[in-house]
């Protein structure tokens, strides 16, 4: 006798949640004991919770047509698990898909290759290797909106096999109850949330302990008050979220402290720095490179786009107009303020002002100089922004050919996890608060007339561009993580 359909349904649901349920200890297990992370297209499934593991399962049939099951993901993480690997980032999704629906499923089938034999063949850059590179540590210098993002960013990282450890961050002040506040800003957060975890202070040796790091606070008003070394850091990347300094001479200060090795500024940098774009000229990090930028929300955000359409379409010229959550250095309520027009009240005006994003993707793609303008707009909204970009190309296109172009790009490209694509109708500002790519593509706003296009892109101008930090970090730091399946 058939089944209602609602009971169906129940069981199907049923089903997932328990394939989900014994994914999440496995996902667990391979970070915090190999460093492999586990994506599934493009989203990352560490610490995620069970319905988190089945809303990533459904986006597959968005991008494939086809659903992917549970079910037969499950087989393909419980494989991996048992495998020997070294570092790296893996997408089971792909890898599900390739191995049940694909072409080249079939041709291995004709050889008799089982699941454990893909595997071995889809994963051999990373099997049977040893990881023998220790740990980094980082200083975070300065503790606001970027600074505090980041440590949550590295402490969801946390575990034995964990390659870049939160040992301090260097503050002003040192009051009494300061401390305390530190940690509440870092436990709760009015965009992003409560923090995922566990927090406590402790007094006595002045440092906040979060999901088993130890993390010391150290209070200094320059570089040069700090010894790391006092506190056990050595050769430590300090990562600048002051923006005091900008230019070669102001970084180098931190590395007068005994302890730091390198510096990594969270702004566009002056002079002669490098400002790193990551997925766009990460390949300039040199070995002996001592001071760096991770340049700008903004220009993180739109230039692994323009990459992208440059090297398909090829770009004549174009504006970038950014429409941009308000920030830190505007006022409150009317008040003094040295730039024009930031003065006005940041919760009630929409206010114009400059953006410095289009000239600086020159100096992470420099087949765009001289080719963009731009300007931006700020409006009352405390997070996530948007760049909207209209191009001039050297080819003639349809709406449907450039949106698939950047969801295929999304996907299975060297910029995978700095554009994200989204073909939602309803989506706005706040359902991208926590999206890990630089930008997201509003497909459903791309406007296309022959060779001009207008496109439509969403960032979390403060977790986004956090993210694309701890990318630089990480190279910065030598860890080399591959992609896989490449």
């Amino acid at each position: 006798m058939n089944q209602p359909f609602e009971q169906v349904l129940q069981n199907s649901w049923q089903e997932r949640q328990d394939y989900a349920e014994r994914m999440l200890p496995i996902i667990g297990s391979l970070y915090r004991n190999h460093a492999v992370e586990v994506t599934l297209y493009g989203r990352t499934l560490l610490n995620a919770s069970a319905i988190d593991v089945i809303k990533a399962h459904r986006t597959v049939r968005l991008f494939e047509g086809v659903k992917l099951r549970l079910r037969e993901s499950f087989p393909v993480l419980e494989a991996i698990s048992k495998m020997t690997l070294s570092p790296a980032e893996i997408d089971i999704g792909k890898l599900a898909y390739e191995y049940h629906y694909s072409n080249k499923k079939a041709s291995d089938a004709k050889d008799g290759a089982d699941l454990q034999h893909f595997l071995d063949k889809a994963l051999a850059s990373v099997a049977n290797k040893t990881d023998e590179q220790a740990p980094r540590d980082v200083v975070l210098y300065g503790f606001g909106r970027i600074g505090r993002l980041l440590a949550r960013l590295l402490i969801e990282r946390q575990g034995q096999s964990n390659k870049l450890r939160l040992r301090a961050i260097v503050v002003r002040g040192g009051r009494e109850g300061d401390l305390e506040k530190r940690a509440s800003l870092l436990r709760r957060d009015s965009v992003h949330g409560p923090f995922n975890g566990s927090i406590t202070v402790d007094n006595e040796r002045k440092a906040i302990k979060a999901n088993g790091s130890f993390i010391q606070v150290i209070y200094a008003n320059h570089p040069s008050e700090v010894d790391y070394t006092q506190y056990g850091i050595q050769n430590a990347i300090v990562v600048d979220n002051t923006g005091m300094w900008r230019d070669r001479d102001g970084l180098s200060q931190h590395l007068k402290a005994k302890g730091a090795a390198k510096v990594l500024l969270t702004a566009p940098g002056k002079g002669d720095i490098k400002n790193i774009v990551h997925g766009v000229n990460h390949h300039d990090i040199a070995q002996d490179d001592t001071i760096l930028s991770a340049a700008s929300c903004t220009t993180n955000a739109i230039t692994p786009v323009l990459k992208a359409l440059d090297e398909a379409y090829g770009i004549k010229s174009g504006h970038v107009e950014t429409v941009h959550a308000f920030t830190n250095d505007q006022n409150l309520i009317d008040n003094y303020h040295k730039a024009d027009r930031r003065g006005r009240s940041a919760p009630l005006n929409m206010v114009i002002t400059e953006t410095g994003a289009a000239k600086a993707v020159a100096k992470a793609y420099p087949q765009l100089e001289g080719k963009l303008t731009g300007n931006a707009i700020r409006v009352p909204t405390p997070n996530v922004s948007m760049a909207i970009l209209n191009l001039n190309l050297n080819t003639e296109l349809s709406k449907e050919e450039l949106n698939q172009y950047l969801q295929r790009t999304s996907l299975f490209s060297d910029l995978q996890h700095q554009i994200d694509f989204t073909a939602s109708k309803e989506i706005v500002s706040t359902d991208l608060v926590g999206a890990r790519a630089a930008s997201v593509v509003d497909s459903q706003a791309t406007i296309v007339a022959h060779d001009r296009a207008t496109l439509y892109l969403w960032y979390d101008n403060e977790f986004g561009y956090s993210c694309q930090v701890m990318r630089v970090v990480r190279d910065m730091a030598g860890v080399k993580i591959p992609t896989l399946p490449a």
